[in-house]
């Protein structure tokens, strides 16, 4: 039988709900504050059986907090994924059909690139291309902007990547859409958009990952396939590309109401 919910556990899916997306750090926070509001038990290290508790009930409505990891630096973050629709179709009620459209073809960009990022001049220059609705280049900007807010896309330099929310939403899709392009990391085993791949046997790592794995070998070895790594081992600062923008806030005149 499942756990019982509380008003802290529907506080706390509440204010998710309300971002889409939450970094680890924030998100032990909401905990600690949500069950402080409402008087049950906490415990720092009990976040993830916390999140457990609201998935039992949140299963029938094909609805999960899933865990994932932020390319740009590792981090973990926590999302609100639907698990009803795996197709990128579960956007289409946001958007209209010539942005989807757009959105559709920036993803080919990102997944069709090396480097897993776009620049927005080849991702302009396909906006009077779309076969649904041509849009004017300053039409494509404005929903650059969108996607980067609602948290679909990150951009940094003018160059746009998937966000983290993205990924951890859409991977079953990218990885069927993408087959010739998209794995998962052989360290954390979650889709890697950013990645290296090894030469000999084309296993791929998160950048994270990478720098995480080698950090203690003098030569760095494919965990796969045992040959010399031939990438640059990422440095220790990475740019925190994909953060999710925004605070939360959960203040006791925050109410919800009980179920």
């Amino acid at each position: 039988m499942a756990a019982q919910m509380t008003d802290a556990h529907r506080r706390f899916l509440q204010v998710l709900m309300s971002h889409g997306i939450m970094e680890g750090s924030e998100a032990r926070k909401l905990h600690k504050c949500c069950c402080e509001i409402h008087k049950v038990y906490y415990a720092h290290d009990k976040l993830d059986h916390f999140i457990t508790t609201i998935n039992s009930h949140l299963q029938p409505l094909f609805m999960q907090i899933r865990k994932g990891m932020s390319e740009g630096d590792g981090r973990a973050h926590y999302a609100l994924v639907n698990l009803a629709e795996t197709e990128i179709t579960k956007l289409a009620s946001d958007y209209a059909e010539n942005e989807l459209e757009l959105f559709k073809k920036t993803m080919d960009l990102i997944m069709l690139s090396e480097n897993g990022f776009a620049s927005s001049t080849d991702i302009l220059n396909l906006a009077d291309q779309l076969k649904t609705k041509k849009m004017k280049k300053k039409e494509a900007e404005q929903m650059l902007k969108v996607f980067v807010e609602n948290k679909w896309l990150s951009e940094r330099n003018g160059e746009y990547t998937l966000h983290t929310r993205c990924i951890m939403e859409m991977e079953q899709y990218i990885l069927t859409n993408y087959p010739d392009t998209a794995r998962k990391c052989n360290i954390c085993h979650t889709l890697a958009v950013q990645s290296q791949v090894c030469e000999s046997c084309g296993t791929g790592m998160h950048l994270p990952c990478v720098r995480k794995y080698f950090k203690a070998q003098t030569e760095p070895r494919c965990p796969q396939c045992n040959t010399t790594w031939s990438c640059d081992i990422p440095g220790a600062c990475l740019r925190d590309s994909q953060s999710p923008s925004g605070t939360w806030r959960a203040e006791k005149s925050f109410t919800l109401s009980a179920r």
